[in-house]
């Protein structure tokens, strides 16, 4: 079995989860249809899952079972984008990015613009890579331009940013997640994010 997926069996043993309690919440759109991954082996076709993401899914779903009805969690957990919409002048009262990501790429918008949550999402990406200190302003620029562009075409569906570089030269990719990749010699890869994940913290920050 590749290193980067579980089995069913292993997943409902490792959480102590029951067969029951998995799919009822796959009914309810917690764990995405595409992470159930049918694979044939020895003894016929099993299902498996990407063990990172499932994991995590797992630990969110059980951490938030006594706070959140599973209907708003699925939808807290949901890559869609909501409908909302929020005024410039709320959004740098509210420091959901730092000041110097709304003076650097939006300066140029009064306080009255109203941004979508996807605008909001992309600001908000490109100020956790300026916070890490993986990415340069014109990197970012060139960020901004890159998402905007691409990022609407999943319409919802999980993908991940891609952030590398070679030789001093950056590029940035938006692959279907989960997908694995695999890179020339000399690449580094700066990060990794899954954007679903971006969705689910905005979304925690907004409310």
């Amino acid at each position: 079995m590749e290193p980067n997926l579980i089995s069913k069996k292993e997943l409902l043993d490792e959480k102590g989860i029951s067969y029951g309690q998995l799919y009822r919440w796959k009914r309810k759109q917690l764990i995405p249809e595409e992470w159930f991954i049918r694979k044939s082996t020895f003894t016929g076709q099993e299902t498996f899952f990407p063990r990172d993401l499932i994991l995590s899914r797992i630990d969110k779903i059980m951490n938030s079972k006594d706070d959140l009805s599973l209907d708003e969690l699925a939808d807290q957990l949901s890559p869609a984008l909501p409908q909302y919409e929020l005024r410039k002048s709320d959004f740098v009262k509210r420091n959901i990015v730092s000041r110097i990501v709304i003076e650097k790429f939006a300066a140029e918008d009064a306080d009255t613009v109203v941004y979508s949550f996807e605008k909001l999402l992309i600001l908000f990406v490109a100020d956790k890579l300026l916070q890490a200190g993986e990415m340069s302003m014109e990197e970012g620029e060139r960020l901004l331009h890159m998402l905007k562009e691409h990022f609407p075409k999943f319409e919802g569906k999980p993908c991940d940013l891609i952030f590398i570089r070679k030789m001093g030269v950056s590029s940035f990719a938006l692959a279907s997640a989960p997908s694995e990749l695999y890179f020339e010699a000399g690449v580094k890869l700066i990060a990794r994010i899954s954007m679903a994940e971006c969705v689910e913290q905005l979304k925690v920050k907004l409310a």
